[in-house]
């Protein structure tokens, strides 16, 4: 499965394990992810949490923007996914428009997921100074009575 200008193709684009399609409120996983649960649930928990980037509210999304900002100036490199890190790698410094609004919500998604599993994964580059304040972040977040999804 492909991502290309933004829709799925079968045989062109940036290769992906799966899609979610916020205002349609559906998702899409390749099928062989359930010959891997591991990697089956780092995704699933990655996609589900585009639906609560979506919803988080701006007060909140400011706050991941400005820890996301801290580390940035701190040249932190490396991520706790593709998705992020690819977005990273493109954004060149240039920290305003689209492709840094994706880079936060793709960074808000793997860091869910890295923290909600907490399980070693090669794709875990971030140093561990950058992961405690980000480990932090979740936990206020998570300890609300509910989350919107």
């Amino acid at each position: 499965m492909f991502a290309f200008r933004g829709r799925l193709d079968s045989e062109r684009g940036t290769p992906v394990h799966a899609a979610s399609f916020l205002l349609r409120r559906q998702m899409v996983l390749e099928q062989q992810l359930l010959r891997n649960l591991p990697e089956l649930h780092r995704i699933l928990l990655h996609e589900l949490f585009h639906f609560a980037w979506r919803r988080l509210g701006n007060p909140k999304r400011a706050s991941w923007q400005q820890l996301i900002e801290k580390e940035w100036d701190a040249h932190a490199r490396g991520e706790l996914g593709w998705s992020a890190q690819w977005r990273k790698d493109t954004l060149q410094d240039n920290r305003a428009g689209r492709l840094w609004r994706d880079y936060l919500a793709e960074s808000f998604c793997d860091t869910a997921a890295y923290v909600l599993r907490l399980e070693d994964h090669e794709e875990h580059t971030l140093a561990p100074r950058f992961r405690r304040p980000r480990e932090r972040w979740f936990s206020e977040i998570l300890s609300a009575p509910t989350l919107p999804l």
